[in-house]
């Protein structure tokens, strides 16, 4: 059985950094975003706890090969990304 995977972008309350990810357990990631599990990482030195946006794929390498795609993007196109789903940048960790 194959394993899906999603591809989210987390951003910190003043929203001028943002951070985008790939991860098959997205409850687990976030937590570890929120909480700084590694301690020493970009989204720990940044505060980047928010979720502000995520995808579902069905394969993790499809998900891989998206992250891949979103990352090489201008920070204008990543805010068109997220304000299309969730325009008041809300964290959606709540909704999950």
């Amino acid at each position: 059985m194959q394993k899906g995977g999603y591809v989210y972008i987390v951003t910190n309350k003043h929203r001028n950094v943002v951070y985008t990810g790939v991860t098959s357990d997205i409850l687990r990631r976030i937590y570890q975003h929120k909480t700084h599990f590694y301690k020493r990482s970009f989204s720990a030195r940044y505060n980047v706890e928010y979720l502000v946006y995520y995808e579902r794929h069905g394969r993790i390498e499809d998900a891989i090969e998206r992250e891949k795609e979103i990352k090489k993007w201008r920070r204008e196109k990543k805010d068109a990304l997220i304000n299309a789903m969730n325009p008041e940048w809300r964290d959606l960790w709540d909704e999950m």
